[in-house]
């Protein structure tokens, strides 16, 4: 990690004369799932250039520390089911800040893309004359696959993947229309939900009721990519019981498809490995000291 940051640092002195920010321009940034070293060096960069800072809640502490000592710091985090910052407050926020002629970073969790509503803000900005840029993150769904060793595409198994967003699992939302779920298991598609712990019921509910097979395997990551990960296993019959079980309050994305017992496949494997490498080298001691 101090290595990440050395790095951004003299990236940082080499860019006094030419920053990436603007003053009075507003870069609309991907955090990364979870650590600093998930970050893209430039999002890194733009982010250390920063003269004010408005950032999420899914924005880890070490992310904090590109920042100067006299950048503004502007937390609008958003939780579910929390007292949140209203959408309308923070473009306000963007927008005064970027009157005031400073470079200003919005620093999102994942990608800015993905759920993340940048696309609202710039629109938003740019209604108002202010100019605006993306930069890339790393998001949830590709951490996550990637710190569980879950594929999201497999051959014969997955031929595509489909971010959805849990928290429309409602009524409201068409959450049990037939056509809907049964388009999603015909594409032999990897389903990753976003934000639907709270919803896990209600997505079992509607697979099962396009006859999705009871067994297909679903993981529970809980802050994927992140040293607290929690990988939770279950079925689409027993998801909405497994849910129950994650106590942790941290963000928590659902992978449903023949390619989690993939992941399992490949840690079993893993730790035999790992367990073969211990015992050999032990008998390689045993032998030296004969």
């Amino acid at each position: 990690m101090n290595n990440v940051k050395t790095l951004i640092d003299s990236k940082r002195t080499c860019a006094t004369n030419k920053s990436e920010l603007q003053a009075g321009e507003v870069a609309i940034v991907g955090a990364g799932c979870g650590q600093l070293d998930l970050m893209t060096i430039k999002a890194a960069r733009v982010v250390s250039q920063a003269d004010a800072l408005v950032y999420d809640s899914l924005v880890s502490s070490d992310i904090l520390t590109l920042i100067d000592a006299n950048c503004q710091r502007h937390f609008v985090g958003k939780r579910c089911g929390q007292p949140s910052t209203k959408q309308e407050d923070i473009n306000a926020l963007l927008y005064e800040l970027a009157l005031q002629g400073l470079k200003v970073v919005r620093l999102k969790g994942g990608d800015p893309h993905i759920f993340g509503r940048g696309s609202e803000e710039a629109l938003y900005l740019a209604q108002q004359g202010i100019k605006s840029s993306f930069y890339a993150g790393v998001t949830a769904a590709l951490g996550s696959a990637s710190s569980t060793g879950i594929p999201l595409t497999f051959r014969g198994l997955a031929r595509s993947v489909t971010l959805i967003t849990g928290t429309k699992m409602t009524d409201a939302d068409s959450a049990y229309a037939p056509a809907q779920w049964q388009a999603l298991l015909a594409a032999q598609s990897t389903l990753v939900f976003y934000m639907g712990k709270e919803q896990a019921s209600r997505i079992s509910i509607g697979l099962m009721s396009v006859l999705c097979s009871p067994e297909l395997p679903v993981a529970f990551v809980t802050n994927g990519g992140r040293a607290n990960q929690i990988v939770t296993y279950s079925t689409v019959a027993e998801m909405s019981q497994a849910a129950l079980t994650i106590n942790d309050s941290g963000p928590t994305l659902i992978i449903i498809g023949e390619v989690v017992s993939i992941g399992q496949q490949l840690a079993q494997l893993l730790a035999d490995i790992d367990y073969s490498s211990a015992h050999y080298d032990h008998m390689v001691c045993e032998v030296e000291y004969a």
